[in-house]
């Protein structure tokens, strides 16, 4: 190979297997090159040469002036005078050539060969070790200023804002110190005790001790239910499901998205677009709520379960501020064949506290968010029975075998690892764990009890002035605010709310035409009430939700379905202005859960 400087009369050569025998052993560590003008001349013998490569930072660099400077060790201070230097590159990186002006170098073997054939690496060993270090050690302000600005002004929009999103909340400061620790170092694909990499032992505690107290937390017997809480999401929890007990295209049926359902439950948009996996995988059907109550209609959608057969029946959903009739969802899964199955993600925490009623008596299979009400790390949790079947209850299948086993366990873990994630994040189930033994405490339930009074408040409040809402009120941590008689789209009303630093969501209802111009809002208590919120604070929010629809509809009246009129109509908006200082002045009465002052 020749690396020959374009400007030297120098070539640059790799020896080969065909190298003469003459030549000095090379020792197994170093970089046999020579300096052989014969690859330029075929019919010119040269004696080969002990070269020494070394990087530029260290040996060679240019002055100022351009001429070439070597700052050598003190080992080879003596020999500088003897050896000429000259520049090249290899594969772009800038190298010094060095080599004697006699050939004495020639008869010189192992000594000679060892200490001119060397790479060096830059800074000695413990100056490296100290570089490391001090970059492992830096705090976030110093380390990346950008990204620490930027969560410092986060920080502060969740301090001075009304947060009513009903799936978001705010977690405790031992959740946080778990979610930022060392656990995040360590890679544990597998469950406890069946790891692929080893070092898991302590890891195997935290996740045993998180499923004990999921199972302690909604009263669950170890020997009848089993749990996995690896799942990234609730929506992976739900497909991990699907994975774990269908085949591609099978049946699933869940409450249709506008009407409050969650599109992990399968859902196509009016154009016949899948929107989610859920969907793309397996064939979904959804059943409806009565468009005249906003109530699950219990009726059609037993009708359309035994027409369809679904191998999984769904209750559960993202919108739906009423209970659930696990008893009758019980009922007509046995009379069509399918596993019942609850996703909870919005009201684990009632369910857990009492507040709710309890899926568990009758459903196969549950699975949850545990960030939501829950209040814990944002990630997905799955329940499953073990154990004895009972008899089905169901008129078309009631002959079942006495003693058949429920086989989810197994399937529904290996869905999880290895058929859809890799290492489960140990700081998110260690942080689990911590929410977990909070939720068991008579404190938590009684925060509970006070989310669902909170919603109730508001609920009443918001009626009181003539608003609609879907079903009329509530049951649990959340309700549906019907925008259409204000003439207003979930879109604007949104906006105008975010504007003041009131932060809700927009929402498809019933009647809507899929989900492109939603109609309604979503409103959740549970996130104020961990901010020490109570039922007078709900009935002053809900006076700036009122102003805030005030201001929307001025503004729509005025400028209509023209959104860049309207946007432009809402900046610098004297109005907007006052409700915003209104509400910070407001919300930074209550402290943020987890920090200091």
């Amino acid at each position: 190979m020749d690396l020959s400087h374009p400007q030297s009369n120098l070539s640059l050569g790799f020896s080969s297997h065909a190298s003469p025998p003459h030549r000095t052993q090379i020792a197994d560590d170093s970089i046999s090159l020579q300096l052989d003008s014969s690859l330029r001349d075929p019919t010119h013998s040269v004696t080969p040469i002990p070269l020494q490569l070394l990087e530029p930072q260290a040996e060679c660099q240019r002055t100022e002036n351009g001429n070439l400077d070597r700052d050598m060790n003190d080992d080879d201070d003596d020999d500088d005078e003897d050896r000429e230097v000259e520049e090249f590159r290899i594969l772009g990186h800038s190298m010094c050539l060095k080599r004697r002006r006699d050939s004495e170098s020639s008869s010189s073997s192992a000594s000679a060969t060892s200490n001119s054939k060397r790479v060096s690496f830059g800074p000695d060993l413990e100056a490296r070790r100290s570089a490391v270090r001090l970059w492992g050690d830096q705090p976030l302000r110093i380390a990346d200023p950008d990204v620490f600005h930027i969560m410092e002004k986060e920080k502060r929009r969740q301090f001075k804002g009304i947060e009513l999103i009903a799936s978001e909340n705010f977690v405790c400061k031992a959740v946080m110190e778990a979610l930022g620790s060392h656990l995040t170092n360590k890679y544990s694909e597998g469950m406890p005790g069946a790891r692929y990499y080893c070092g898991n032992q302590h890891i195997d505690e935290i996740e045993t001790l998180c499923c004990e107290r999921a199972l302690a937390a909604f009263n669950l017997d170890s020997e009848n239910w089993g749990v996995n809480v690896q799942p990234y999401s609730c929506t992976s929890a739900n497909f991990a499901v699907y994975t774990g007990l269908l085949l591609p295209g099978d049946r699933i049926m869940g409450l249709d998205t506008p009407c409050g359902g969650n599109t992990s439950h399968g859902y196509y948009l009016p154009n016949g677009r899948k929107v989610s996996g859920a969907s793309i995988f397996f064939e979904s059907l959804s059943y409806k709520v009565n468009p005249q109550t906003g109530y699950i209609d219990y009726e059609k959608l037993e009708e359309r379960a035994l027409d369809f057969r679904p191998k999984i029946l769904i209750c559960g959903g993202s919108s739906y501020p009423r209970e659930w009739e696990y008893s009758r969802f019980r009922q007509i899964a046995d009379k069509c064949g399918a596993v019942l199955m609850c996703d909870m993600a919005q009201i684990s925490g009632l369910i857990s506290a009492k507040e709710c009623a309890n899926p568990f008596e009758y459903c196969d299979i549950v699975t949850s968010t545990t960030h939501k009400s829950l209040r814990g790390p944002r990630g997905g949790i799955i329940f499953f029975r073990k154990g004895t079947k009972p008899r089905k209850r169901g008129i078309l299948l009631n002959q079942g075998d006495e003693s058949e086993q429920y086989d989810f366990e197994e399937k529904i873990n290996f869905a999880v690892f290895p058929a859809m994630q890799g290492g489960p994040h140990n700081n998110h189930i260690a942080a689990l764990a911590i929410a977990l033994k909070q939720v068991a405490t008579p404190e938590y339930k009684a925060y509970m009890h006070q989310v669902k009074k909170n919603a109730q408040a508001l609920a009443s409040a918001l009626k009181r002035k003539n608003f609609r809402l879907v079903t009329g009120g509530t049951d649990n941590h959340l309700l549906i605010w019907d925008l259409r008689p204000l003439g207003l789209t979930g879109k604007i009303y949104e906006k105008v709310c975010e504007m003041c630093h009131i932060t809700l969501n927009k929402i498809a209802i019933f009647g809507d035409n899929g989900t492109i111009v939603p109609r309604g809002v979503r409103i959740g208590t549970p996130a104020m009430t961990s901010r020490g919120c109570v039922e007078g604070d709900f009935e002053t929010i809900a006076e700036f939700l009122y102003r805030a629809a005030q201001i929307a509809t001025a503004v729509h009246r005025e400028h209509g379905n023209q959104q860049k009129a309207y946007l432009k109509a809402l900046e610098n908006n004297k109005d907007i202005v006052d409700l915003r200082m209104r509400v910070e002045t407001f919300a930074s009465q209550f402290a943020l859960p987890g920090f200091d002052g």
